[in-house]
C-alpha cells in the first residue's frame, strides 16, 4: 500500500513537537495541574543538572489529568510568578505523573509514592536523597514555601531576596498576625521610605488625615511589635495617630518607584514597599526583583506605568511579549 505523501510531514511534525527527555514542559500549552512551572520529565536527567548547576531538586508527584485538588494545586500554588522563578531558578523541577506507567512509575516505586495521589512534593539532593520531610496532605502555598527555604538551607544554598519576598507576600495572603498603624509626619514621601525599610513592614501608603500627611503602615506583628515600630516612627520624626478617616493619595504613592525604570515592571506589593524605600535611600533595589523582573527592569518591554496595575495580569501580558 502507498503511503499518503503528507505522511512525511506529520511524522516530522510529531518529531518536532514531542518532548524529549532533556526538555523541559512548555508552560502555554500544558496541563493545568502543573501550573506556570517548566518542568522536566525525566529522572536522570534532573539529577545530572543537579550536579551540574548546585541546585536541589523539586519533585512534584501530580495526578495528571486530576482531581480538583490537583487543579487547584497548579492554580494557587504553582502559578504565582515569584513562586514559579523560585521553583524554575533556585531548582531542578522535576514532574512525576502518578497516574501513568512507564519510568514515572519506576520513580513512584522508588520512592514508595502511591498511584493516582493528591499532589506530593519530595525536595531531593543529586544523588535523589530527601532534603526535607515530604510535603503531603498540605496543599497551600505556604507549606511549600517553607519546605523549600528549608531544602535551600539544608543544601547550603543561599536564599535569594526575591524569594524571602515570596514568603512575605503569602503571609499577607494567610491568616497571620498583620496589623495596621498610621504615623503622621511632615512629608509622607520621606515616611514611607523610611517606615518600609523595617522589617516586618509589609506595606505602605501615602494619604491624608485631618489635612495632615500620613503613612499608613501594615505589618507583621510576629516580626516586629507596635512598640519597635512607634519608636522607629517617632525617632525619625514621625507621631501615632489614632486612625480617623484616611484619604489615599494615589499620586503620592511610592513616590520615587514613579520616577524610576521601576515603573516598566510588575510588582507585587511587599516588592513596591521595599524598592521604593530603597530608592530613596539610594541602596540597591534591583536584589529585589526576580530574574525575569530584572530582564524587564534592563530591557523594558512597555513604556507603560504599569507597577500599580493588577501584579498578575501585568506579568501574562509582558510574558507574551517574550
Amino acid at each position: 500500500m502507498r503511503l499518503p505523501s503528507f505522511l512525511p510531514i506529520v511524522v516530522l511534525f510529531f518529531a518536532l513537537t514531542t518532548i524529549t527527555a532533556q526538555e523541559r514542559t512548555k508552560t502555554y500549552d500544558q496541563d493545568e495541574e502543573l501550573g506556570k512551572v517548566s518542568w522536566y520529565r525525566d529522572y536522570d536527567t534532573a539529577l545530572d543538572l543537579a550536579k551540574k548547576e548546585g541546585k536541589p531538586v523539586l519533585i512534584l508527584f501530580q495526578e495528571v489529568p486530576g482531581c480538583a485538588t490537583c487543579r487547584n494545586y497548579g492554580h494557587n500554588v504553582l502559578s504565582h510568578p515569584l513562586m514559579t522563578e523560585a521553583i524554575e531558578n533556585e531548582f531542578i523541577p522535576l514532574a512525576i505523573f502518578n497516574n501513568k506507567g512507564g519510568k514515572d512509575r519506576q520513580i513512584l516505586k522508588k520512592y514508595k509514592e502511591p498511584s493516582w495521589n493528591n499532589p506530593v512534593v519530595r525536595i531531593v539532593n543529586d544523588k535523589g536523597e530527601n532534603l526535607v520531610r515530604r510535603v503531603a496532605s498540605d496543599y497551600s502555598a505556604k507549606g511549600l514555601y517553607n519546605a523549600m527555604i528549608n531544602a535551600l538551607e539544608a543544601y547550603g544554598n543561599p536564599i535569594p531576596e526575591y524569594v524571602k519576598i515570596l514568603g512575605k507576600e503569602l503571609t499577607t495572603t494567610t491568616d497571620h498576625n498583620l496589623q495596621e498603624k498610621h504615623f503622621k509626619m511632615y512629608c509622607f514621601w520621606t515616611g514611607e521610605k523610611k517606615l518600609g525599610s523595617q522589617d516586618g513592614v509589609l506595606a505602605t501608603q501615602a494619604g491624608f488625615m485631618n489635612r495632615s500627611e500620613v503613612v499608613r503602615v501594615i505589618y507583621d506583628a510576629d516580626e516586629i511589635s507596635e512598640q519597635e515600630l512607634s519608636d522607629y516612627a517617632q525617632a525619625n520624626s514621625m507621631i501615632p495617630v489614632a486612625k480617623t478617616q484616611f484619604q489615599w493619595s494615589p499620586r503620592d504613592e511610592d513616590y520615587f518607584i514613579q520616577h524610576s525604570r521601576f515603573k516598566h515592571v510588575p510588582l507585587t506589593e511587599v516588592q513596591k514597599t521595599k524598592i521604593n524605600s530603597a530608592l530613596g535611600l539610594k541602596q540597591n533595589p534591583q536584589k529585589y526583583l526576580s530574574p525575569k523582573q530584572l530582564e524587564w527592569f534592563k530591557h523594558p518591554k512597555t513604556k507603560e506605568s504599569i507597577f500599580d496595575q493588577d501584579f498578575f495580569e501585568s506579568w501574562d501580558k509582558l510574558s507574551m511579549l517574550n
